[in-house]
């Protein structure tokens, strides 16, 4: 796997372009003065410890199962845990305790954002793709996340999001794609209006994409990724420092793997070579170190990070708190507390449906890659932008759910017997073009370019033009298009889909049926900026051709396997 290392990445952090002070986020160190918690931490020092060579414990003996397993699994920390919740509430308590748990669940808007993007339709057989924002914040309200992030004095200061990934799993769930960002991340932040007060963040051209969250909450953050990467994005799941320490010690520790010995000043992490169960703030300690593993890259600490995550879900399938009344309260209790989400997700049978929804997806298709960037030129020493090519090219394998794993691949469509309608269906005659309504959608722009101003009214006057008296520009929704597209809604609506994609030059797969088109809509995306004809394709000069895919192979990490331990950095060794 090819590690780059990430520019001006010092320990004090960056909240911005220019820099400033040092930055409280969950890589820097815990409270001025706090240790480690003593005593063993692998089998070795265990039977030391114990003064023998006795039988492994009962934990030792799944531990070492688990070694003989991928390291990857392919469901995250946040919907395991709503797994566990919902067997507790089921198995301990009915109705009444189901209340009590949805209400411990932290509800917010699920974007905060002036412009909405449109939901994209599901395919012929009714399949969605599902995209989900993971966020890790250093929040310090409260007296445990005051303790555990130190510096009391930012408690009720702004909050950032340091953890950012960005889950998408495919309609037809055959695969998912993790995007994780570096926090120092240049981008464009829009306006974002907080709920609960009022305030009106204005739009920023560049800043950290970690202080996203703190322009009114995660639908900020929400908006920001939708504008940048032009996907439509379902739901939002935070976690906080509390959070991580709560769910680690109710699922009674969670086992990590080193190469080497590795401590980190820092983050307060000091672990011997070999698995270690990590346990309250050790947990905190492994997530937040920023440069201890692999080259200190954020690759590697990416990396560490889904390492904990996926053994996490390991532990919740198999812990024995989930036969145990007690513990399992414990733990239904820490795991809805540790959350917050989006509205639509605010209840444990949502939580529980969206685990459940997710798990169908094969372990050894879940691919993950870090977000390509470059060195920012306004600050290149300090922080980074994404590489506009690059990240591009992966933004539109996604919104065409295209796997990493496949990147030559086109979206499946499901065969006539797996749909509701024959082959044939709809294929009437148009009716007279002055009587079909169109509505003309302008999605140019593709998260890292603007939009065309003005694009969709070029496009209705050419259209009235043709004799469509009744079009006109549908404003209501935003969205971003990587490609042109005719929809319709209702077989009937088909033929006069089809005619109209003639009539302005389109080929005849851009017609699509969607269940959430009105009328005929025209939707105008990225190829199709200018002109009032659609554009023929332009073939690429054999000699300039390139077959190397978006993503190069060296930058996924799969979830077929991997490394049982992380490599340590050799700067952090003891």
């Amino acid at each position: 796997m090819r590690r780059t290392g990430i520019p001006g990445e010092d320990d004090k952090g960056a909240s911005g372009a220019g820099g400033g002070a040092a930055d409280p986020g969950w890589d820097d160190s815990l409270q001025e003065g706090r240790g480690t918690v003593p005593g063993p931490r692998t089998a070795r020092d265990a039977a030391e410890a114990g003064g023998g060579d006795g039988p492994p414990s009962r934990r030792g003996r799944r531990a070492a199962r688990r070694r003989r397993k991928p390291v990857w699994r392919r469901v995250l920390f946040w919907t395991s845990a709503s797994l566990a919740v919902v067997v507790a509430g089921v198995a301990v308590a009915g109705f009444l305790y189901i209340r009590h748990l949805n209400n411990n669940i932290t509800k917010k808007p699920r974007t905060l954002g002036s412009e909405e993007l449109e939901k994209p339709p599901p395919n012929a057989a009714g399949q969605t793709p599902l995209n989900i924002l993971l966020l890790g914040s250093d929040s310090r309200d409260g007296e445990e996340n005051q303790r555990l992030g130190g510096a009391r004095d930012l408690a009720g200061g702004p909050v950032r999001a340091d953890v950012q990934m960005l889950l998408h799993a495919s309609a037809d769930r055959s695969n998912m794609t993790l995007i994780s960002i570096p926090r120092d991340t240049q981008v464009a932040i829009p306006e974002c209006t907080d709920p609960e007060t009022g305030d009106v963040y204005p739009a920023s051209e560049s800043a950290s994409i970690n202080t996203a969250l703190t322009n009114g909450g995660p639908g900020c953050v929400l908006a920001t990724w939708e504008e940048l990467t032009g996907l439509y994005i379902d739901h939002f799941m935070m976690v906080d420092f509390a959070g991580v320490v709560d769910m680690a010690d109710a699922v009674g520790g969670v086992p990590v793997c080193v190469e080497d010995n590795v401590a980190d000043d820092k983050s307060g992490l000091r672990l011997s070579a070999g698995e270690s169960v990590l346990e309250g703030e050790e947990a905190l300690q492994w997530l937040r170190t920023r440069k201890a593993f692999g080259d200190g890259s954020d690759i590697g600490r990416t990396r560490a990070q889904q390492m904990y995550l996926s053994n996490m879900v390991e532990e919740l399938q198999s812990s024995a708190s989930l036969t145990n009344t007690g513990e399992l309260m414990d733990l239904a209790e820490a795991a809805t507390n540790a959350l917050t989400v989006d509205h639509e997700l605010g209840s444990v049978q949502a939580l529980y449906e969206l685990g459940d929804d997710l798990r169908r997806v094969p372990n050894d298709r879940f691919n993950m890659v870090t977000l390509p960037w470059l060195p920012d030129p306004a600050d290149p020493d300090v922080t980074i932008i994404p590489d506009p090519e690059r990240a591009e090219e992966l933004f539109a394998m996604v919104r065409g759910d295209v796997p990493l794993d496949d990147q030559d691949a086109t979206p499946a469509e499901p065969s006539p017997e797996e749909t509701d309608e024959a082959p044939d269906a709809g294929t009437t005659d148009p009716d007279p073009v002055e009587s079909v309504r169109v509505a003309v959608r302008n999605a140019t722009g593709s998260g890292m370019t603007a939009p065309v101003n003005g694009r969709a009214g070029v496009i209705t006057d050419e259209l009235v033009r043709l004799g469509y008296s009744l079009a006109g520009t549908d404003t209501e929704i935003t969205e971003l298009a990587a490609k042109s597209e005719v929809r319709y809604a209702e077989p009937a609506d088909r033929a006069n889909a089809e005619a109209l994609a003639e009539a302005l030059g389109m080929p005849a797969d851009r017609v699509m049926v969607s269940p959430s088109a009105t009328d005929v809509t025209l939707v105008i995306g990225e190829d199709w900026r200018e002109g009032t004809t659609f554009p023929e394709p332009v073939e690429e000069p054999e000699e300039t051709r390139s077959d190397d895919p978006a993503v190069s192979e060296d930058d996924i990490i799969s979830g077929s396997g991997g490394v049982d331990c992380m490599p340590v950095n050799p700067l952090y060794t003891w």
